[in-house]
């Protein structure tokens, strides 16, 4: 466990994985073990959405590539690179064609391994400020490599009525919590902000969309994409991918009102 403190304020970071966020003692993470979702954060890589309607597959310019629900990256470990007080750098690396062991098989899947046609590495970094937390990601690789980045963050929620504010319009948990498993589109949308017992903004760049996601009322995603995969047929996710050119970077700032 990786923690991270400065003033009144707590991070806590798991083998990569965002556990904790506490400010003036209040904590925006979902607990592990509380009802909704088994897990904090993780990353959607290289792609995003589901992929079991087109039998795991996906077209790629050098062939198909077997992925389940949000790519492989979730399968692979972090190593830790960095740390200091108040930052830390994890990354990840994988040589192409290499097979993946998949957590969803067979319960919900029938995909044992999954793999991808290129070399990447894939860094995601912590920084803890006064104002907030920096979380920034870069992807590097084979040039022209198609891709897609989704974070995938998830807040406790303490209040009954916790309100969404995005572009100048307030979204409900109940209308989250209505589009169930598809994910509420949020289009061309840069930042975001929670209104619960406590407020917390999402800011993003490189992303440049977000879609919100839960099943329960204690906690919500609030998740920057970079595609929204329900656009087209799962048969046709490589439209949402964009090609790297050299590296991509991508930051999210999660930043609490004082």
């Amino acid at each position: 466990m990786v923690t991270l403190s400065t003033n009144n304020t707590f991070v806590k970071i798991d083998k990569g994985e965002l556990v904790g966020y506490e400010v003036n003692g209040h904590q925006f993470i979902h607990q592990k073990g509380s009802p909704g979702w088994g897990s904090a954060d993780t990353e959607m890589f290289p792609i995003i959405g589901p992929v079991n309607e087109a039998d795991f597959r996906v077209k790629t310019p050098k062939g198909e590539a077997i992925q389940d629900q949000h790519g492989l990256l979730r399968q692979i470990d972090y190593d830790l690179e960095h740390q200091t007080g108040t930052s830390a750098v994890f990354f990840k690396e994988y040589a192409a064609g290499t097979e993946v062991s998949n957590s969803k098989f067979p319960e919900k899947s029938t995909e044992e391994a999954l793999s991808w046609p290129y070399d990447f590495r894939f860094e995601k970094s912590f920084l803890l400020m006064d104002d907030g937390l920096e979380i920034h990601f870069k992807v590097s690789g084979e040039e022209g490599m198609p891709f897609m980045l989704g974070y995938h963050p998830a807040f406790k929620l303490h209040s009954k009525s916790p309100v969404i504010l995005a572009k100048g319009k307030e979204i409900s948990l109940d209308e989250v919590l209505a589009v169930g498993s598809r994910a509420l589109q949020v289009a061309n949308c840069t930042s975001i902000t929670l209104k619960d017992e406590k407020e917390i903004t999402i800011e993003t760049e490189g992303f440049g969309n977000f879609m919100c996601w839960t099943e329960v009322r204690n906690m919500v995603c609030i998740e920057p994409i970079t595609f929204y995969p329900y656009a087209v047929e799962q048969s046709n996710l490589h439209q949402g991918f964009q090609k790297l050119k050299g590296s991509s970077e991508f930051k999210v700032v999660l930043r609490p009102k004082a």
